[in-house]
Parts: structure tokens; C-alpha cells; sequence
């Protein structure tokens, strides 16, 4: 075609035909979007336009500092025994720990030891009259509760991912809060039950050797802890050593599974799991081994022989659902704090419905117009700008369809404006184009130079758009950054269609009718 390079021709066509492949199922209706293949979807409606469910989750923050505060109690329990400072009454009060060394000789040296060996450079040690008083510092505190939000919102978007929910949005409210937003979700019962437990399991040995009328009596080993069974487990308590073998931390694959017709949990550890479990379990042979999840036994079975391959088996009074449940909760891993729904909203499709058709509304006014203006403004040119406008159209959806994306009612708005601005380059083209004609170019220059020409200022100032829209979707969340990835799209797809699109439309119809002169 011309001086145009035909491969140019061929990959804009097949651009085009891409784009309007995937826009297609956004055009049939609904019953017939049902059957249509995941790849071949159509755009996924945000919680604004279909409705569905609206979760806010509360982290139990404190809770995060109480667990840290119990490990540090452990740790220093055990590094002045190791190092035989004689301590007494270490106790945990007002998120701090408390201990008396007995010895005043040693006050300086139970001060350095834990210093340096419990959480180096997170934690304050002060003495008055021997008396120790450890607490976790404040900067470790703030990033201790901002890892514990941010592991939450991983954790949320596992276990909901594994649902099949279809185009969750999770984000963080606050310093303590996620919001979560499940499209077309009218009952969110299912998701509150399966982020309603932390699922932190780990796996101790059971101390036989202190019967539970001890342990009530006050006779409790510091290294052991009494621990309630599930409500449907075989024993009421079992007396647990503190110190876990290992957790679920180090567990690589959980599902639900069948042994002599009863559901279980199969599970496999990583190498690093398998090993210790391995040792343990070699080292342990006749012992029971307590199963806890969530500060509950499920069971305690006896260990006949090492347990070796790094995978074993749950077993108790499961359904295949809970064992399912429980199965998808090991895999998606463990929540550091309790979640707490403090608010529900359920948003009825109704809504949806009226901003789609006034969306739909305002998108076709603006078009229209668009389109009318264009071809009153520039004739026979005019028709290529809106075959290329409504081209754009149908690549941006495709685009958002290909991609997964989520249209909100601010997307929509994004779409508007969008079409709006299309034209600005085919009129910054087709104005230069009349330049260059009343220059006395030819007709091949004078495209040629009207393109050339126009195009530094349509990247410019598109790129520039480009960056606002980027910033939009890096920093907003929520309607704000559907307003900028539909922003951002539609700016792509508009500068293609207008400066690549509309040109080949022109030297199409310049190879076919030879215009004498161009009527632009």
C-alpha cells in the first residue's frame, strides 16, 4: 500500500480482529455468557454493578503482640537456664515481660543475654532493684502489626481464590482492617466460616508423664501446657510439651482424602519439615503425638514407627466438607491473628442494573455525538475517524476482557471519557493534513506529513495522561483505580486506532478512488 509497509497493514489487521474476537461476548446475552469458554469470558462486573457482598474484616492486633510477648517469655525462660541465672516470678504484665534475678551479681549479665540473644534490636530491657522488665519497642511493634495485616490479606486472598470466587477485591482499610468485596456473592456465610479460623496447626508430643489431676492441682511441668481436645475429639484435655516439633508452616500440600472409609486430611511437608518430623518421630517411637489446630487437639495418635516420607495423614470425625474445609485452609496457610467481621453489607443487583443502563446511556449519547460531530467537522474523514472511534470501542473491551479486568462504575465513567477524547488525535492529524495541502504537498506527502508530523504531540500528551492514569491505579484502590486502569487502557487502544488504524483506512481509500485532491 504505497510507501506503507505491508507487515504493518498485516499486524494492524490482526490487532483489530483480536480485539474485536474478544469484545464479541460482551455483545450476546447473559444466559448465552454462561456457557461460553473461560478464555472466551466476558468482562467481570465489580460489586457496584452486580452486586454480592461486602465483608470488613477486623485483625486482632493485640493478639499478634500477645503470641510475640508468649515467644519471648519462652525464649528467655530458656537462654537463663542455659546460661544458669538463677530468676524467679517471670510473669507477662501490661504487654511487657517481668522476671527477679535472685542473684544481684548476675542482674548485668541476665541483661545482656537478653538483649542480644531474644529478638536483637526489637526489645528494651530496663532493671530497677534486680527486677527486669522487658518490652518489644515501638518501631517493632508498628512493623510487627503492618506484617501481620499485610500476611492477613495474603492469607484472605488464598483461601477465597480457592473458593472460585470469581474477581474478589481485597484491600486494606486503615491501619488494622481489610475490606473484602465478593461480586455476586449474596451469601456470604461460606466465606465467614472459612475466614473465621486462624488454621495454625502444630504438631507436639503428648506428656504423658503429669496426669491431668496434677496439672489442676498445680503440678505442671513449665515445659508442658494443657490443651483442650475439638469438641469432637475421643479426651476432654491433653497436657502438651510447649514446644512444637514443627508447624504448618513447612506444610506443602493438604487435601481431603479416604482411609478405611472415613474422611482424613492427607498431608506433605517440605524438605526442611520432612526432615524434622522424621527425626522426631524416630526418636519418639511408642509416644502420642497431639495434632493441635487453633489451640485444639484434633487427635493424638501413637507413633508406631519414623514416620519418614514427609507426608502423613488427620484423622478424626470428619465430613469429606470439613475435611475439604480444613484441607483448602492448610494450604492457603495459617492467619497470624483472629479476623473479626465488624460489618456486613449485602448490595442488591438492582442498583447494579440502574447504573449499567445510565452508564450505557450516557456512554451512547456521548458516542453519538462524538461521531456526529467528527463527520459533520471533516466530511469523508470524518467517517474514518469513526470507524476508527468505534474500533476503539471494541478494543478496549476486548482488551479488559482478554485481561481479566473488573468493570465498576467508574470504569464506565473512565469508557465515557475515553471516547470523548478519542478524536483529539485524528483532529490534531487531520489539521495538520490541511496545513500541509495548502502547503501545495501531494496527496501521498501531505498524509504522509500529517501523520508524521501530529504524531510527537499525540504520544506526548497521551503519555503524559498515560502517567496520571498509572499513578491512579498504583496508589488509589477501589473505584479509583477502576477509573484509571479504564483510563489507562482506553488512552493505549485510542492512540492506536487513531494514528495507525485511521491511516490505513486513508490510504486504502487513496489507492482505490485516486482522489485528485483530499477534502479534508
Amino acid at each position: 500500500m504505497f510507501n506503507y509497509p505491508k507487515w504493518k497493514v498485516i499486524l494492524i489487521s490482526v490487532i483489530a480482529c483480536v480485539g474485536i474476537f474478544f469484545c464479541i461476548p460482551n455483545m450476546l446475552p447473559q444466559e448465552k455468557q454462561a456457557n461460553l469458554p473461560r478464555w472466551w469470558a466476558p468482562m467481570t462486573l465489580g460489586l457496584d454493578l452486580q452486586g454480592g457482598s461486602q465483608l470488613l474484616l477486623q485483625v486482632d492486633l493485640d493478639q499478634v503482640l500477645k503470641e510475640q510477648m508468649m515467644a519471648n517469655k519462652d525464649a528467655a525462660r530458656d537462654i537463663l537456664r542455659k546460661n544458669n541465672v538463677l530468676f524467679t516470678g517471670l510473669r507477662e504484665e501490661d504487654n511487657a515481660l517481668k522476671l527477679k534475678i535472685t542473684k544481684f551479681d548476675q542482674v548485668s549479665k541476665a541483661v545482656n543475654l537478653l538483649r542480644n540473644q531474644i529478638d536483637k534490636g526489637n526489645i528494651d530491657v530496663s532493671e530497677l532493684n534486680g527486677e527486669l522488665t522487658v518490652t518489644i519497642n515501638e518501631q517493632a511493634v508498628l512493623k510487627m502489626k503492618n506484617q501481620a495485616v499485610n500476611q492477613s490479606i495474603e492469607i484472605v486472598r488464598r483461601r477465597i481464590d480457592q473458593l472460585g470466587t470469581k474477581e474478589p477485591s481485597i484491600m486494606r482499610q486503615g491501619n488494622d482492617r481489610i475490606q473484602v468485596q465478593l461480586p455476586g456473592i449474596e451469601d456470604p456465610n461460606e466465606v465467614k466460616k472459612l475466614l473465621g479460623k486462624t488454621a495454625k496447626m502444630t504438631f507436639h508430643f503428648v506428656d504423658d508423664k503429669v496426669s491431668l489431676a496434677d496439672a489442676q492441682r498445680g503440678k505442671l511441668p513449665l515445659d508442658a501446657k494443657v490443651v483442650p481436645g475439638a469438641e469432637d475429639a475421643s479426651q476432654g484435655s491433653y497436657i502438651i510439651e510447649r514446644k512444637s516439633i514443627v508447624g504448618g508452616e513447612h506444610l506443602t500440600d493438604a487435601r481431603a482424602d479416604f482411609q478405611d472409609a472415613e474422611a482424613v486430611v492427607a498431608f506433605r511437608f517440605n524438605s526442611f519439615g520432612a526432615k524434622k518430623f522424621a527425626q522426631a518421630t524416630r526418636d519418639n517411637v511408642g509416644r502420642r503425638l497431639a495434632i493441635v489446630l487453633d489451640g485444639k487437639v484434633l487427635t493424638a495418635p501413637e507413633v508406631k514407627s519414623a514416620i519418614t516420607g514427609g507426608s502423613g495423614v488427620i484423622t478424626g470425625s470428619f465430613t469429606i466438607e470439613s475435611a475439604n474445609e480444613l484441607a483448602l485452609m492448610l494450604r492457603a496457610g495459617a492467619l497470624p491473628a483472629p479476623l473479626e467481621v465488624v460489618e456486613e453489607r449485602i448490595v442488591g443487583p438492582g442498583l447494579g442494573t440502574d447504573s449499567i443502563d445510565a452508564g450505557k446511556k450516557s456512554c451512547v449519547i456521548g458516542l453519538v455525538l462524538v461521531l456526529v460531530f467528527v463527520l459533520a467537522t471533516y466530511g469523508l474523514f470524518g467517517l474514518f475517524a469513526d470507524v476508527a472511534l468505534l474500533l476503539n470501542l471494541c478494543l478496549l473491551c476486548g482488551v479488559m476482557s482478554m485481561l481479566g479486568a473488573t468493570l465498576t462504575l467508574p470504569g464506565i465513567a473512565g469508557v465515557a471519557l475515553t471516547l470523548g477524547m478519542a478524536v483529539d488525535a485524528n483532529v490534531l492529524i487531520y489539521e495538520r493534513m490541511r496545513e500541509e495541502q495548502s502547503a501545495g504537498r501531494s496527496i501521498l506527502d501531505t498524509i504522509d506529513a500529517g501523520f508524521s508530523n501530529a504524531s510527537s504531540a499525540i504520544f506526548d500528551s497521551n503519555l503524559t495522561s498515560l502517567f496520571a492514569g498509572a499513578i491512579l491505579i498504583w496508589l488509589g484502590n477501589g473505584p479509583v483505580r477502576g477509573f484509571g486502569v479504564t483510563t489507562c487502557l482506553g488512552l493505549i487502544t485510542s492512540v492506536f486506532t487513531a494514528v495507525y488504524v485511521t491511516k490505513v483506512l486513508i490510504l486504502a481509500w487513496v489507492k482505490i478512488c485516486k482522489p485528485s485532491k483530499l477534502n479534508v
